[in-house]
C-alpha cells in the first residue's frame, strides 16, 4: 500500500504512465482509493501522507516485471518520464531500468530474458 503526498498524481502515474490495470476503485471521487494489478499481486494507492518531508528518501522500492524493457523505455521517454537509470543488463542477468513515482519512490522495470534461470524451475 502506498500513501502518497498527492493521491491523484500517483493514481495517474501508476494508471497512465506505468500502465497498471485497475483491480478496483473505492471511496469518494475527490479522495478515491485505487487498487492496481501488479503481476500476481495488488498495489493499493489510497489515503495521503502530506506530512512526510519532501527531502525524506524512501526506504522502499517497487520492482515491476515487464515483457520488454526497451519498449517501455521508448514509451516512457515519449511521455516525458524522467529515467533515473537507463536500461542495462545486470551481472545477474536481468535487464533493469529505473524511474520514480511522483513521491520519488524508486520503481524498477525489469525484464527477465528468455534464457534466465528465473524462467525455469531449477529444483531437481
Amino acid at each position: 500500500m502506498i500513501r502518497p503526498r498527492d493521491l491523484h498524481a500517483s493514481i495517474r502515474f501508476y494508471r497512465d504512465v506505468v500502465g497498471l490495470a485497475i483491480y478496483r476503485e473505492f471511496g469518494p471521487p475527490e479522495h478515491p482509493g485505487t487498487v492496481f494489478f501488479a503481476g500476481p499481486s495488488l498495489l493499493e494507492v489510497s489515503g495521503e501522507s502530506p506530512d512526510r518531508p519532501p527531502h525524506q528518501r524512501p526506504t522502499t522500492a517497487l520492482w515491476l516485471q515487464v515483457r520488454d524493457v526497451d519498449a517501455e523505455h521508448t514509451r516512457l521517454r515519449a511521455l516525458g518520464v524522467d529515467i533515473s537509470r537507463e536500461p542495462r543488463q545486470e551481472p545477474w542477468g536481468l535487464v533493469e531500468m529505473w524511474i520514480s513515482d511522483p513521491d520519488g519512490l524508486p520503481v524498477a522495470l525489469v525484464e527477465v530474458p528468455a534464457d534466465h534461470p528465473l524462467r525455469r524451475d531449477q529444483r531437481s
